[in-house]
């Protein structure tokens, strides 16, 4: 459900070459593909740090997890190539991270068929259960990874009377409670040596021996709960102050923020989107930048880079650097327009709006810039990349204030050029 590209926050005070990579956040709604050594990796529960073997990888207590798909995501890529080999032995999780159901799964399916008959519309979930498993943890019913690991007998009672819960709510739901419990006790024994309390873990990494520490934030920063294009959202905050609540961890320890941003926009499913392209642009950038969802396998949505976006992501985040990826996307393009900013009934607006009504009548005021007509791929530095791709990256840094430290030019790691 990664649905918009508006420069998601991953939290830093790391390089990669070692050290623990955490995952704060959602649940395997989102996707990321990383690319190494030529093999293709999809990732949603996972950190995708957990390819490099020298990586602790650490799933937080802001995630729910889906135990039988963390399993299968993790078998389905063992089998593409060596990046996971004893992936289990590098694996840690924390304790209070709740639990993702079949049952919240089929919930999640439900709420949508109801939305769209109801109002007409969905919100385009990824039907994974995030929702469903987040309004538990709101309402305290949810059961978390510490409660599987106690009292099974316990833990078996309070899944009960959760999915009786649920029955009564949604009357046509089917749930298989002695299946899914007997499912549920054959993972006790896998994960218990991976499972640690998270808090505790947290602080003996920040004040133990020196290491370098990656926080990965799964969803882009318009999805947050919060601050994102509501109720077009995930279920959780992923702007930066997800990784204390994700983690449980200090303000004053959070490092570099960088934001990881598209040399364009898209976003997956409905839900306003004020730079999209529905014609040949649009589906250009579709095409050449092979925009479909990991998760879902739905086309994205593209659009013009839109720096209004970015600039409120900014604001919340308080980007040290930015990460600028695909700009080979773009490489065909004769002129390539950026939107500098919103007009609402023909005035010109300081703010994101946070109505969707309001942003659906949003003018998005454009500048266009040459394009390069070049192939970038093949650049390695920021020099060899052609004079009007620079003009490009320098516009962005100009308007959002914040400098460029990567661009990425290509799927591999080789395609990654670092500034500074």
């Amino acid at each position: 459900m990664t649905r918009q590209t508006s420069a998601a926050p991953c939290r830093a005070t790391a390089d990669r070459t070692g050290g623990t990579l955490k995952h704060i956040l959602g649940g395997n709604n989102a996707g990321h593909t990383v690319v190494v050594d030529s093999v293709e990796y999809d990732f949603h529960l996972l950190p995708s740090g957990i390819i490099n073997p020298k990586v602790t990888a650490f799933i937080g207590n802001g995630v729910v997890i889906h135990l039988p798909g963390l399993f299968e995501e993790a078998e389905k890529n063992e089998r593409k190539g060596k990046g996971l080999k004893d992936w289990e032995k590098r694996l840690i999780i924390s304790d209070r991270a709740h639990i993702v159901f079949d049952f919240h799964q089929a919930v999640d399916g439900v709420q949508e068929q109801q939305r769209q008959e109801q109002a007409g519309k969905n919100l385009g979930t990824t039907k994974k259960g995030i929702g469903p498993v987040y309004s538990a943890k709101a309402a305290r019913s949810g059961l978390r990874i510490c409660d599987l690991l106690a009292d099974f007998t316990q833990f078996s009672e309070r899944y009960k009377v959760l999915a009786q819960q649920y029955k009564g709510m949604y009357p046509t739901l089917v749930i298989d409670i002695e299946g899914e419990l007997d499912k549920l006790k054959d993972y006790v024994e896998r994960i218990k040596p991976m499972v640690r309390d998270g808090v505790h873990y947290m602080y003996e990494a920040l004040h133990g021996p020196p290491k370098k520490i990656l926080v990965e934030g799964a969803n882009a920063a318009l999805l947050d709960i919060d601050f994102g294009t509501y109720p077009f959202v995930t279920s959780s905050n992923c702007t930066v102050g997800g990784v204390c609540t994700g983690l449980g961890m200090p303000p004053q320890n959070v490092g570099e923020v960088y934001g990881v941003v598209k040399a364009y926009t898209t976003r997956v499913g409905i839900g306003a989107f004020p730079s999209e392209q529905s014609n040949d642009i649009g589906q250009l950038l579709q095409t050449r930048g092979k925009e479909v969802g990991v998760t879902t396998g739905r086309k994205r949505r593209c659009g013009w880079l839109d720096l209004v976006l970015i600039k409120y992501a900014h604001m919340i985040n308080g980007f040290t650097a930015l990460a600028l990826t695909k700009l080979d996307i773009l490489d065909v393009l004769a002129e390539i327009k950026v939107g500098v900013a919103y007009k609402v009934d023909n005035q010109t607006i300081p703010h994101f709006p946070a109505n969707q009504e309001v942003l659906h009548r949003v003018e998005v005021q454009y500048e266009t810039l040459p394009g390069w007509n070049s192939d970038t791929s093949a650049a390695r530095s920021f020099d060899e990349l052609p004079e009007n791709a620079q003009k490009y990256v320098r516009f962005l840094e100009e308007h959002v204030g914040v400098p460029v430290k990567w661009i990425g030019v290509g799927k591999s790691r080789e395609s990654m050029i670092q500034l500074f």
